[in-house]
């Protein structure tokens, strides 16, 4: 009798651990975290280095969200991927929300990274003493990322504001990093516009003198009549409406990352870079950042009529802007920002 009560209970052991693990099986799962893609306008360039940052520190995943950065290395080409759908965020610079508001496309920045555009404008050593100033581009041939990207706009006024047409010069979309450098060095173009770590590398190398440094607040007002919010993420304004829990995550996660930032020397914000971001090595890659660090705001907040002075620019030397009424107030939100903990 005793045998049979044991092979009994171990019986109902069983179909007891048979009904526990159906259940568990039953029992709804947490869904997965939907992947987020984010299309960076160059990831290897300094101005954008919070996207990785945050991704690299885990801000992302302290949020509970699954985001892949990926690299395009003209800004216009980001927006491209935006527009069609394939990624749900870019980060770039503010100016695209105008000029694609423009357009009848609404896009908004949902966190500022740069409150000065971190571009400079690079000419080769051996015409460096013709090309003084943007008042020389006048028959010269200069390198932007892309047709419609923000290196393109911001030539454009500089020339224009120092008394050269756009016909009166030729722009040559050359990209960014390698094969703006290899422009250069090959005599495609005379000057072009740039970030670092490229400028840096170019400097150290011989290769190009600065022509017009945008890299700090300072310089920004100076030259382009105020502060100039540039990097940043944006969104298209549809899905921030249907995915706002998602969007206040990578705000929130953004946000502590400009902090970190602040708060953090930058041979700390280095040490988080991939080893294949420290172009011209650490040591040059880090003075460069020590140097640029105020081009990055405080804490993700739009600066006080930055969208303003990014209007004006627009209005004078993008066509499809000029004479158009922009609400200012949909290309940027800081509702997310505000809320962020």
């Amino acid at each position: 009798m005793q045998g049979g009560t044991s092979r009994s209970r171990w019986a109902c052991a069983a179909r007891l651990m048979a009904a526990v693990a159906s259940l568990a099986l039953a029992w709804p799962q947490p869904a997965a975290a939907e992947r987020i893609r984010i299309m960076v306008g160059g990831i290897e360039k300094q101005i954008y280095l919070p996207a990785t940052l945050a991704e690299r520190l885990g801000y992302f995943k302290e949020q509970g969200l699954d985001v892949g950065l990926l690299t395009e290395p003209s800004g216009v080409n980001a927006e491209d991927e935006l527009l069609a759908g394939s990624v749900q965020g870019v980060v770039g610079f503010y100016d695209h929300t105008i000029d694609l508001q423009a357009k009848g496309k609404l896009v908004q920045s949902v966190v500022q990274f740069g409150q000065a555009p971190g571009e400079v404008e690079l000419v080769a050593t051996r015409l460096a003493g013709e090309l003084r100033s943007p008042a020389d581009f006048k028959g010269r041939t200069l390198g932007i990322t892309g047709f419609g990207s923000s290196t393109h706009f911001l030539t454009q006024y500089l020339a224009m504001t120092h008394g050269v047409k756009a016909a009166d010069m030729t722009l040559r979309a050359v990209g960014s990093g390698a094969t703006f450098a290899a422009a250069l060095r090959q005599g495609q173009i005379d000057a072009g516009m740039t970030t670092e770590p490229t400028v840096s590398q170019l400097l150290a190398s011989g290769e190009a003198r600065v022509l017009v440094d945008l890299r700090t607040p300072a310089s920004a007002e100076k030259l382009l009549g105020g502060v100039y919010p540039a990097a940043c993420l944006y969104l298209t304004t549809a899905w921030v409406n249907t995915h706002r829990a998602e969007v206040q995550k990578l705000v929130n996660a953004l946000v502590k990352t400009m902090r970190y930032i602040g708060s953090h020397s930058a041979e700390d914000i280095a040490a988080q870079m991939p080893a294949a971001f420290l172009v011209g090595g650490r040591a040059q890659y880090v003075q460069a950042l020590q140097r640029d660090k105020a081009m990055f705001t405080p804490d993700g907040r739009m600066p006080d009529g930055g969208p303003q002075t990014v209007l004006k620019v627009m209005s004078l030397v993008a066509r499809g802007v000029r004479g158009k009424t922009i609400d200012l107030s949909k290309t940027f939100s800081s509702e997310f920002v505000a809320a962020a903990p």
